[in-house]
């Protein structure tokens, strides 16, 4: 291929003694003509290329179908109302409705009404303790800037808003919906320039008042990268503010009496370890904590005796199991009125439910799951109740809810479930464990066509690797409609998320990163050795940390796989912190200020282990113009390396897409891109049917 001529810039810098060359720092800048000048090529390049694509016309059709399959969300209980989100085929997004006592459905958030042309999106909402009231915030364009709102539930006025700078902001009522703590950043002209995303604090909002009115409750003079949460207890009189400083494994935690001096008391501060804290209805304060405890653990104590938060003395409840990392827990009444709690543990990345006592004396009964899939949260009403309600999915079950019941412990009923568009193709999972570099055993789910297809088959190898995150079995339209096509999709447990506790996280971050790389090398091998795929048939994909996941692999690897895709991606890892979010995961990957750290960073960053007269196999780059998280210049820089590096025909390929972010978009935009993703891969891995 013929690419849009890149010069090439001599900008060699000099940081702690390393030359670290930056030859195409001008595509950094979307405002400069050249960077117009070159990306108007790629686009044409990439419409071109994806345009001629042989199965892009019937992923698209087939996406269509399984795409339009619906989802349910877990409902939150407000007194006899219930809150959920649903989207049924052919809704673009998800709208929030309201159950009644009787019965009955309304939807009071619509963002295709906010938004007819698709690209406003609903990204948080919580009622408040009466359900008579609803916060929620809205972005649009895919800027994930949180304009919050609050309705009448009953009526459906707008009684407050649009108040802005809400990003990623927390809503704690307090009893009879006239005020609300919620987190809002510093206005831009508070702030030193290029800090207008950090700078948040805490605030005490009366319903319909100004915002520049607000209390200012938390946040003055901490780390200006601070995510803060807040909870407040049904009754009013206990507020929890949490900090942590960025994306950090790690939070401070405070608590105040608001029935008292209303001050902030130290819970935890200064200790590396995570801890959820919240005073629930039993007037307990409860406490999950991976805290000397991996694999996270539930505890209680209380909350009118600061001598009792110290770990020592809190009282467990669940103590950290051997196998099993605990995620999710609701409490629920025993049919005979005894508190007890219902439990989500994964393990090897497939949750499991169960029941203990919440006195302490252990596990009360397993519940049998659906299947081998993922517990999407459980919920139960904050007043009390014999009934909770749990969210599941598995890889051929749209998002739905099931209901169970103290009465019956060891039975899940229908609850409501998630339409299906078309036909979901029947699955074969298979549960097998690669071998890594230094000897780690890697989990992976191997999803192919029922019965015994022909071996080796067209294989996409997808993970992420990274921030906690755990990658358990969900329904995909994207693997169905791969596997539906006659491919094999597979799914890695890498070091660096959450499938076996924060122990297998920092296994894959800051200095050991690596082992994520190694790990899904070791993967890709792995299905080649058993006879799933070969090299030649193998593809790679991944977003976000995930983008940076495939972009290290096909910079270290360039023989592993035949074709990669690439989205959203972190690839400049020494200059990631200085755009978008990035300065955010410093405590993920480490910073490039530090002469150590930095050292960490070349060892894998994409964009500088580019190598001239290497054959590197085909690649899509997908980016999006109004992500604000991670920045599309990214992806602009490591494919025209790649491009001007490369000896092999295979094609670099950049997609760009305007008016949509790193988050949620409409479901027409989703099919377009997964139909561009899949026909790209599946042409290069020789995918035909």
């Amino acid at each position: 291929m013929r690419y849009p001529d890149a010069p090439r810039l001599d900008i060699v810098e000099d940081l702690h003694g390393s030359r670290v060359a930056d030859p195409y720092r001008w595509l950094e800048d979307p405002a400069d003509p050249r960077t117009q000048e070159w990306s108007a090529a790629q686009e044409a390049i990439a419409a071109e290329v994806l345009a001629e694509l042989p199965l892009r016309a019937r992923f698209a059709e087939r996406l269509e179908q399984l795409v339009h399959a619906g989802a349910v969300g877990l409902p939150v209980w407000r007194g006899e109302r219930a809150f959920s989100t649903r989207r049924d085929p052919g809704q673009e997004h998800a709208v929030l409705r309201v159950r009644e006592a009787d019965g009955t459905v309304r939807v009071l958030v619509d963002p295709m009404e906010l938004g007819p042309e698709g690209t406003t999106t609903l990204d948080a909402w919580s009622p408040s303790w009466e359900g008579d009231r609803l916060a929620y915030q809205i972005s649009s364009g895919g800027d994930e800037e949180s304009k919050l709102f609050v309705l009448d539930v009953a009526t459906g006025e707008v009684l407050d808003g649009p108040v802005d700078r809400c990003r990623y902001s927390p809503v704690g009522w307090l009893p009879g919906g006239e005020e609300l703590f919620y987190v809002r950043r510093l206005a831009p002209d508070q702030v030193p320039a290029g800090e207008e995303q950090y700078h948040r604090r805490v605030w005490r909002h009366r319903v319909g008042g100004d915002p520049a009115d607000d209390v200012l409750v938390h946040g003055e003079g901490l780390d200006p990268t601070n995510y803060y949460g807040v909870r407040t207890s049904s009754d009013g009189r206990w507020l929890v503010v949490s900090a942590s400083a960025g994306t950090a494994p790690r939070d401070d935690v405070w608590l105040a009496d608001l029935a008292g001096d209303a001050v902030l008391r130290d819970l935890q501060i200064g200790v590396d370890a995570q801890t959820a804290a919240w005073v629930a209805r039993d007037g307990r304060l409860w406490l999950m904590s991976d805290r000397d405890a991996p694999r996270w653990r539930l505890a209680v104590a209380d909350p009118t005796d600061p001598a009792s938060w110290a770990p020592e003395a809190w009282t467990d409840v669940i103590p950290q199991q051997d196998d099993a990392v605990l995620s999710d827990i609701a409490l629920v009444d025993g049919p005979d009125g005894t508190l007890q709690v219902l439990a989500v543990h994964a393990v090897d990345a497939t949750d499991r439910l169960s029941l203990w006592a919440a006195d302490g004396t252990g596990k009360v009964a397993d519940v049998p799951a659906p299947g081998a899939g993922s517990i999407a949260g459980v919920s139960a009403p904050h007043s009390g109740g014999t009934t909770a309600w749990v969210g599941y999915t598995d890889y051929a079950t749209p998002p739905s809810v099931l209901r169970w019941s103290s009465a019956e412990p060891a039975t899940l009923t229908a609850w409501e479930q998630a339409p299906v568009a078309g036909e979901v193709p029947e699955l074969t999972v298979v549960e097998t464990h690669a071998t890594s570099q230094d000897g780690t055993p890697v989990h992976l789910f191997v999803l192919s066509g029922t019965g015994a297809p022909d071996r080796p088959r067209p294989t996409v190898l997808y993970g992420y690797g990274g921030f906690n995150v755990s990658l358990t079995p969900a329904y995909s339209a994207q693997a169905l409609s791969w596997v539906a096509a006659g491919g094999v999709w597979v799914v890695a447990n890498l070091r660096g998320g959450s499938e076996h506790g924060e122990e297998w996280h920092r296994a894959g971050m800051r200095e050991r990163k690596q082992n994520v790389f190694d790990d899904f090398a070791a993967a890709g091998e792995h299905l080649v050795a058993e006879g799933w795929t070969t090299h030649e048939q193998l593809a790679v994909m991944g977003g976000s940390n995930g983008g940076l996941l495939v972009g290290a692999t096909l910079t270290q690897r360039p023989d592993l796989a035949a074709a990669v895709v690439c989205s959203a991606p972190l690839l400049d890892m020494v200059r990631y912190e200085q755009f978008g979010l990035g300065r955010t995961w410093s405590d993920e990957y480490g910073t490039a200020e530090d002469p150590v750290e930095l050292g960490w960073l070349l060892g894998y960053s994409p964009y500088h282990a580019v190598r001239e007269g290497t054959a590197y196999p085909a690649t899509l780059f997908t980016t999006f113009g109004s992500d604000t998280r991670v920045d599309p210049l990214h992806g602009r820089k490591l494919a025209a390396a790649l491009q001007h590096a490369t000896t092999s025909e295979a094609p670099i390929v950049l997609r760009n897409e305007t008016s949509v972010g790193h988050g949620a978009r409409a479901v027409s935009r989703t099919v377009g891109l997964a139909a561009d993703q899949l026909a790209f891969l599946a042409a290069h891995t020789g995918l035909t049917s």
